[in-house]
């Protein structure tokens, strides 16, 4: 990395955030919530205001902006870019659009070899935008590091083939098992496409990575290790070489979290359907954990909430160490006052002793 990348600054290197995912444990536990994190907040509809995702997405200054109203607004120890996993596509040059109450769609869904070989190549000149973001970023972020973000080979793959959002993916399922060689082919492409894209996040002034995988959770183990593992472990590695740390998270992924530490992450964010003291059993008790109050509680009373903080406080001690986060992103309705006052908490608690 550059030497003057913010990395290499102490307020930085000897965060709360990087210090757990170097499996320490800091004098306070970190805190920070996924993916447009700032989404429920009534700035961040004010700044949206006449933009698509999109747009907001590739305008810089704009993104700049989205990605610092969460840590102005509730103190978390990490930003995390404001983005979207269909960006890397759109700057590639791929036909998507993200349609308000729909998700993705894509003008022509990539199904056949012929698909596959016509894709875009991903240029250096067009991750411009994000470099200029995240710069706009780190200069006002001088203590607080930022993680960047883009979306895992399966789950990208699988808005390709679909060609819009479908829970159950059965032209995905098709491709993998019918053409598993066109299937790989799919996923090394969208493999490069991560690591540009993340590469230049990284290299702009990013401290960490994730790789967000949201449907992986849908395969069995054997799918996921012949069929997507070695791909999600192409991004990885890569990312590694530049010395950041990794985060993985996939949703109903207990039964695959092994396998997914095991592709070359640092961090394994966890998901609802694993309490974090099994989670950390599960991996061996050697993986700093991130995780997973269940976004149920955030709607509910300010006791469930208080509760449901303290049950992954205390389970989150069980592991090397602890980064809390929800169980997924942030819903869209969710009072600002209740994640102002999980940071809070978060904050105001004894930090846990390794391992314990």
């Amino acid at each position: 990395m550059p030497a003057d990348h913010p990395s290499h600054s102490g307020a930085i290197a000897d965060s709360a955030l990087l210090s757990a995912c170097r499996g320490e444990r800091p004098a306070r536990t970190p805190v920070w919530f996924m993916r447009q994190a700032g989404r429920s907040l009534p700035e961040y509809r004010a700044a949206r205001e006449g933009t698509t995702m999109l747009e907001s997405c590739l305008d810089p200054a704009l993104a700049a902006e989205l990605t610092l109203q969460p840590v102005r607004r509730y103190g978390v120890d990490a930003a995390i870019f404001y983005s979207d996993i269909m960006v890397p596509l759109k700057l590639a040059g791929v036909d998507v659009e993200i349609e308000p109450g729909v998700g993705p769609v894509l003008a022509h869904p990539v199904r056949s070899r012929d698909d596959i070989a016509a894709l875009p190549t991903l240029t250096d000149e067009a991750l411009t935008p994000i470099r200029e973001a995240i710069g706009r970023v780190t200069t006002q972020l001088p203590d607080v590091p930022l993680i960047g973000f883009a979306g895992a080979p399966f789950t990208v793959a699988s808005y390709l083939v679909e060609g819009r959002p479908n829970r159950t993916h059965p032209r995905t399922h098709e491709l993998m098992h019918d053409d598993p060689q066109a299937w790989e082919a799919l996923l090394e492409w969208v493999a490069e496409v991560d690591i540009a894209f993340l590469r230049a996040q990284v290299l702009a002034g990013a401290s960490a990575v994730q790789l967000f995988d949201s449907w992986v959770g849908e395969l069995s183990l054997v799918d996921y290790l012949v069929h997507v593992q070695p791909a999600s472990g192409r991004v990885l590695r890569a990312l590694g070489e530049l010395g950041v740390p990794r985060i993985h998270f996939g949703t109903g992924t207990g039964h695959l979290l092994v396998a997914m530490r095991d592709a070359g992450a640092d961090v394994m964010g966890v998901g609802a359907d694993l309490t974090l003291d099994a989670a950390n059993e599960l991996l061996g008790g050697r993986t700093p954990l991130q995780g997973n109050i269940d976004l149920a509680v955030l709607a509910g009373s300010p006791e469930a909430v208080d509760a449901a903080v303290a049950a992954v406080l205390t389970a989150g001690g069980a592991a090397p160490a602890h980064i809390v986060n929800l169980a997924h992103g942030v819903p869209k309705d969710t009072d600002p006052d209740v994640l102002a006052h999980i940071v809070d908490l978060v904050h105001g608690a004894p930090a846990a002793v390794k391992g314990h």
